[in-house]
């Protein structure tokens, strides 16, 4: 899919885009492609003069590839932008940005929540974006502020499993539980660290490279802003994520230790009457209570004391609780 943005009156306007006429009567100053196909990549070549990168490319994580000009002087960035989705995990989305010619080119697979609100937005506010530059500034520091949304997503999260956590009772299914939510935020919150850090690299190299006018210049400087205070929130979070993750398998080790101390309970219990069964059930020829009348009740109920004294005791020292 082809999507092709102008400018008009201040606002960034969709165009619609069918045929090569379609491209050649507009100047646009963005021009996205999500999951472009073979005749879709030859035909933006056809009429912009700029090669599109292939998916082996984009996914290239050297410096050197993800970041450099072109031989025609066109410039090449590969950037991660988080996507998160309620039927699976979250994932990381490579986009390549190409800026050609006063113009904006984006690659990627999957249609991304950033580059809708970056749409939205330039459509509601005239006049706050002027040229291709300020479309690509916009997308960073939209892709800040949504994984910042992502980490107040995470802390809620955090908190309900803290909230069942620390509850009174607190089962081996309630830690299945709590252990899967944990490492899904875990994961999630490494995912955010890693796009942020993949951005900061990105609006830096930017910023080297003296392509921003003062304004522009300015807004980067805020959009790094924005990422280092993210870094302390991604911190305090891998911290309570341990700290979660300790206390869940704290009570996990607590719920086993109660059940093994049953088990040792109840083997220390039933030693005694083992104990006199086996006296009573050895074969001398001379047994003094071997015709005793009273004999068998007399076994039964020593046995039966034998296990109520431990057990007694225990109750006592309060190790049976």
């Amino acid at each position: 899919m082809i999507n092709v943005f102008v400018l008009q009156n201040g606002r960034l306007n969709q165009v619609g885009v069918d045929t090569r006429q379609d491209l050649e009567t507009v100047t646009p100053v963005w021009v996205d492609l999500t999951d472009p196909t073979e005749e879709e990549r030859t035909l933006v070549k056809a009429t912009y003069g700029v090669t599109l990168p292939g998916e082996d490319e984009v996914q290239d994580i050297e410096a050197s590839a993800r970041y450099y000009e072109a031989e025609n002087g066109d410039l090449h960035l590969r950037t991660d932008f988080l996507l998160e989705e309620d039927a699976g995990p979250s994932r990381v989305i490579t986009v390549a940005f190409i800026l050609s010619g006063k113009i904006l080119f984006s690659v990627h697979n999957d249609d991304l929540p950033v580059f809708r609100l970056v749409r939205l937005r330039a459509r509601s506010r005239p006049g706050s974006i002027e040229d291709y530059m300020d479309v690509l500034l916009d997308l960073y520091a939209t892709d800040a502020e949504y994984s910042a949304d992502a980490l107040e997503g995470i802390y809620e999260a955090l908190e309900e499993v803290s909230s069942r956590v620390l509850q009174k009772d607190f089962t081996d299914q309630d830690a299945a539980a709590a252990l899967n939510a944990i490492a899904h935020e875990e994961d999630l919150n490494g995912r955010i660290r890693r796009n942020m850090m993949d951005t900061r690299r990105a609006v830096s190299f930017l910023m080297r490279g003296r392509l921003l006018n003062a304004d522009q210049f300015e807004e980067a400087r805020q959009i790094l802003r924005d990422i280092e205070s993210l870094d302390g929130h991604t911190s305090f979070l891998f911290d309570k994520v341990n700290f979660l993750m300790d206390a869940t398998v704290g009570f996990i080790n607590i719920n086993q230790n109660k059940i093994i101390k049953i088990f040792s309970v109840a083997s220390v219990a039933f030693l005694p009457p083992t104990l006199i069964a086996s006296i009573y059930g050895m074969n001398f020829e001379v047994f003094p209570e071997l015709k005793w009348t009273l004999g068998y009740p007399f076994a039964i109920g020593l046995m039966a004391a034998a296990i109520a004294a431990p057990l007694l005791y225990f109750h006592r020292r309060g190790w049976l609780r």
